[in-house]
């Protein structure tokens, strides 16, 4: 695949709840320069972590996931397992640290 896969309003139920893997989703938006220094370290992670689900929903364009979650400050990337949050990482992080939290839902 090679990046993060796009999750919208409309398929987050299907990508995201509906998962048999653990998924890690990166609210972000466009204007956001931390967002932006994450975008690399999540493609990197969609590469390397085969064993979960690596993602991004950009929050201008997909407000009532981020709303449903209650995003209020970007980026955050949430993980899910069986179709609940288990952990939420708020802000520009390591990948190292991204990678442990995830791994620790695999």
């Amino acid at each position: 695949m090679g990046k993060a896969v796009e999750i919208t309003d409309a398929n987050f139920e299907e990508v995201v709840l509906n998962s048999d893997k653990p998924v890690l989703v990166d609210f972000w938006a466009t204007w956001c320069g931390p967002c932006l220094m994450m975008a690399p370290v999540i493609d990197e992670l969609a590469v390397e972590m085969t064993d979960a689900v690596i993602g991004k929903l950009d929050v201008d364009a997909n407000p009532q996931s981020a709303a449903k979650f209650g995003i209020r400050s970007i980026p955050t990337m949430l993980v899910f397992k069986g179709g609940e949050p288990v952990d939420k990482i708020i802000g520009a992080v390591a990948k190292k640290e991204l990678e442990a939290k995830v791994s620790a839902q695999i």
